[in-house]
């Protein structure tokens, strides 16, 4: 049976890996690009470009999140025991307090954001506040804290960067290739090989999405068994699991560049049915996160 320290290690090393691949895949970009044009000073470019941006957006990050969201700070004397639960789980793993944040909305669900634990913000809805028991509530508490806690607000803006680059590049070549940048090849193999590369610039920048959201799925996992480790109590946030996605209302803040934040994907109707559609989800499926919660042995 599964033990919670092998699970997170598991989804730790999985992590990492899709990382790497991530930079194979822009070094492979590169050498296409370096034998489609004349220089590699394009990739440099791209690069500098995407970094500028990303390193913007994660300063900003959660002021423009709490915006979009709807989210209202609340002070302890408000709701006293969400306060309690997270001091209490903040002491656990010692980090510093979030501050926390409510949404207007009848969908259970939360958030965290945050450039780091100094920095953390957790934001839950009204829904999540009336329909969960205290148990369940701190697990999903736990459950954000986690993603504090496990630097993923900083992994997801390495993950934007490397899919900025690959985004950047592919565009820049169809630019380039309109205008006529393209080193001049005869014969048939120069030309099988543009098109090769062609093809794989195309293709680069849907690779590039999957393994971003990859990545994010592999950090729900490892903040489900991060938060089942806190609490010692996994059972707690596997009912709370069931509870937010059963739920029917949907969250009237709900974006696709925010979804991925949130515990449980916060759209309904929208389940993926195929192994493909599975692919550009942002979160692993409900089912198998309740039962990898289930199986592991704390």
């Amino acid at each position: 049976m599964a033990t919670l320290y092998r699970e997170a290690e598991k989804n730790i090393f999985r992590t990492y890996l899709y990382l790497f691949g991530f930079f194979l895949l822009i070094m492979a970009v590169g050498w296409v690009l370096s034998y489609v044009f004349e220089g590699q000073w394009i990739l440099y470019l791209a690069v500098g470009i995407s970094v500028v941006m990303s390193f913007s957006s994660y300063w900003y990050s959660d002021k423009i999140i709490l915006r979009m969201s709807k989210a209202t700070p609340i002070k302890k004397d408000d709701n006293p025991e969400l306060y309690r639960i997270a001091e209490n789980l903040a002491i656990t793993n010692g980090l510093p307090v979030p501050r926390l944040f409510v949404i207007e909305d009848k969908q259970p669900n939360a958030f965290a954001t945050g450039r780091d634990p100094k920095h953390g913000v957790i934001a839950v809805t009204t829904g999540l506040l009336e329909r969960l028991e205290r148990v369940e509530l701190e697990a999903v508490i736990a459950h954000e804290l986690a993603h504090i806690g496990n630097r993923d607000i900083l992994i997801q803006s390495v993950v934007v960067v490397l899919v900025g680059v690959v985004v950047l590049i592919a565009d820049f070549f169809f630019r380039m290739a309109f205008f006529g940048g393209m080193r001049q090849r005869e014969g048939g193999v120069g030309l099988a090989v543009l098109a090769g590369a062609l093809l794989f610039l195309i293709l680069a920048p849907v690779l590039a999405q999957v393994m971003k959201f990859a990545i994010s799925r592999k950090r729900e996992h490892l903040a489900d068994s991060t938060a089942a480790l806190t609490t010692r109590y996994p059972e707690a946030l596997a009912r709370a699991l069931e509870k937010i996605s059963s739920d029917p209302h949907q969250l009237k803040a709900a974006n696709d560049a925010t979804a991925h934040l949130y515990v449980v994907s916060p759209f309904r109707g929208k389940e993926a049915k195929s192994r493909i559609r599975k692919l550009f989800m942002t979160h692993p499926p409900v089912e198998e996160r309740i039962k990898n919660l289930r199986s592991i042995d704390v």
